[in-house]
């Protein structure tokens, strides 16, 4: 069955719903969908109870911006808010990932430190495997079509460059072997609540289902109908983070109701 995957977006140290593809480190800017007025914290917290885990806490800000000590150390309160039941990502490498996982991290989540150049770096992806070690490390692929009904090519950057690297079967079978899951956000559809993408779902599923191995979509989830699409096309073996469409967040659809 698959399993809601909570989300905590922290940006300029505010928990945030953003539409993805706006965000842009010049200015450290993006189109807001909601901006919370309690902690990261609380929210752990709140996922804490429901017993929601393998959700995610994700730094929107780069390293070295104005912004990102405020949001490291947000993200860093969530953690130790439910030790060992959340993952981090943002700007993770080899060198800091270790510290992610002292701070209560279950796993790391990456993607830019992997992808230079618009290729994958096959050194790098070796070192955090082995860093943190490949139980603790999710690779985020997510992904946006260049063209209608092309292939899909992973982003890098806060999602605000394409490599040259498409998603398909063959590159998540090679990948598997470094990492214990992938997320995928539809980057095309992400904050904006106009429903899933479905060929980017099918996708996923096709491998989850053969391979046996833990998959998380995100993006446009904003009904019941959507969630049960990806559990019908997946056969229940692709999870979902449901962000914006969440009442938490500002949205219409009760957390109660996925819990």
């Amino acid at each position: 069955m698959s399993r809601l995957r909570p989300c905590i977006d922290i940006h300029n140290g505010k928990v945030k719903q953003i539409i993805g593809s706006s965000l842009r480190d010049e200015g450290e800017s993006a189109a807001e969908n909601f901006v919370a007025g309690e902690s990261a914290a609380s929210y752990a917290s709140l996922f804490r109870r429901h017993d929601l885990r393998g959700g995610h806490v994700i730094l929107l800000n780069k390293e070295g911006s104005p912004h990102y000590e405020e949001t490291k150390a947000a993200a860093k309160e969530a953690l130790a808010a439910w030790p060992g039941g959340l993952m981090a990502g943002g700007g993770i490498t080899a060198d800091n990932a270790a510290m992610w996982i002292d701070a209560g991290a279950s796993h790391v989540i990456v993607t830019s430190y992997v992808f230079s150049g618009g290729q994958i770096r096959e050194d790098a992806l070796r070192r955090i495997s082995e860093a943190v070690g490949r139980e603790h490390l999710v690779l985020d692929l997510s992904s946006r079509q260049k063209e209608a009904g092309g292939a899909y090519y992973i982003m890098t950057d806060r999602w605000q460059h394409y490599t040259d690297t498409p998603l398909d079967e063959a590159l998540m079978e090679k990948l598997s072997g470094f990492a214990s899951e992938f997320l995928v956000h539809g980057i095309a559809v992400e904050g904006k609540g106009s429903g899933i993408d479905a060929g980017l779902v099918e996708l996923l599923s096709a491998f989850a289902k053969t391979r046996h191995f833990p998959v998380t979509y995100a993006g446009g989830i904003r009904s019941l109908a959507d969630i049960r699409e990806i559990e019908t096309v997946s056969g229940g073996c692709v999870d979902y983070t449901v962000g914006s469409a969440l009442d938490i967040y500002g949205g219409s659809l009760p957390l109660a109701s996925l819990v």
